[in-house]
């Protein structure tokens, strides 16, 4: 499949192809990251990284896209135990801060992800002025992506950017986790209707986080979900969750079940890989 981005095509698989790659590109260092943009995608492309939240900036003269990184390793979601299990519950919040007012417009019940939040009010004070002054220069359909974690980012820059009136064209996420609770999920889809295109391999395990229980959570996510893969995937990962907790599926996660429900879904992280994403878009 040709890498090509289709402007009035929503929820076409050849966008989602070439924002697969963007969000690729985006785990790699500023210089090899610059040329597989430039000789894959023909895009220009800019890191932005301010303490643990990278994105790149990347635009041709009919599109701009921001690809926010996940993590430091695509392959890893170590370090992030305490957002999406340990203390999820505690982190589900109404922000505070230097952006609070653009959240708190989601709603008087919205409650994000602090650990989001805070990853995104890191690198907004830069990366914000280079989008608004690259769009400024061309108006052109402009693409927020990202893969896990960069996901999640690209969620929430998606809603920042409306607020300042920037006009999204479309928002594509691979393997995201959940943002915030039904308010918030409501609020995105009212702002971005026919926009949102969430990829999900079934039996990934990342969408399903944050987590406190296998039976409920306060999360929720936003539409539009695109099921790639058996569609029986997702339901063998919930049996596999189960069995890792011993059979225990009421209440919150904690001590030994908490730790054991947190290798299992370390042990089906093969179904989050990129390279899973890609091999499963290019057929259609």
């Amino acid at each position: 499949m040709s890498l090509t981005l289709i402007e009035d095509a929503a929820g076409d698989p050849r966008n989602a192809a070439f924002l697969c790659a963007a969000c690729e590109f985006a785990y790699l260092p500023a210089d090899e990251g610059a040329k597989s943009y430039r000789e894959t995608l023909g895009l220009e492309a800019t890191l932005y990284s301010t303490d643990n939240t990278q994105a790149y900036l990347a635009h041709n003269d009919d599109h701009v896209a921001v690809a926010f990184r996940g993590s430091e390793s695509p392959t890893s979601i170590d370090g992030l135990k305490d957002w999406l299990l340990t203390n999820a519950l505690n982190l589900l919040i109404q922000p505070q801060g230097e952006l609070s007012t653009e959240f708190v417009a989601a709603g008087v019940g919205a409650r994000w992800h602090q650990g989001f939040v805070s990853a995104i009010t890191e690198i907004w004070p830069t990366l914000y002025p280079a989008v608004d002054a690259e769009l400024k220069r061309k108006d052109r359909p402009l693409w927020v992506t990202g893969h896990s974690l960069g996901g999640a980012l690209a969620a929430l820059a998606a809603w920042l950017l409306k607020r300042k009136f920037l006009n999204v064209h479309q928002v594509v996420t691979f393997g995201a986790p959940m943002v915030g609770n039904k308010d918030v999920a409501d609020a995105i889809g009212r702002e971005f209707p026919g926009k949102i295109f969430r990829y999900v391999n079934s039996p990934d395990p990342v969408p399903l986080l944050p987590m406190m229980s296998l039976v409920s959570t306060e999360y929720l996510h936003c539409d539009k979900l695109v099921g790639l893969g058996d569609e029986t995937g997702a339901a063998n990962l919930l049996v596999y969750l189960k069995d890792a907790a011993g059979g225990v599926v009421e209440g919150v996660f904690s001590g030994d079940i908490q730790e054991k429900v947190w290798g299992a879904l370390k042990g089906k992280l093969n179904a989050h890989f990129l390279t899973d994403y890609r091999a499963l878009i290019a057929p259609q």
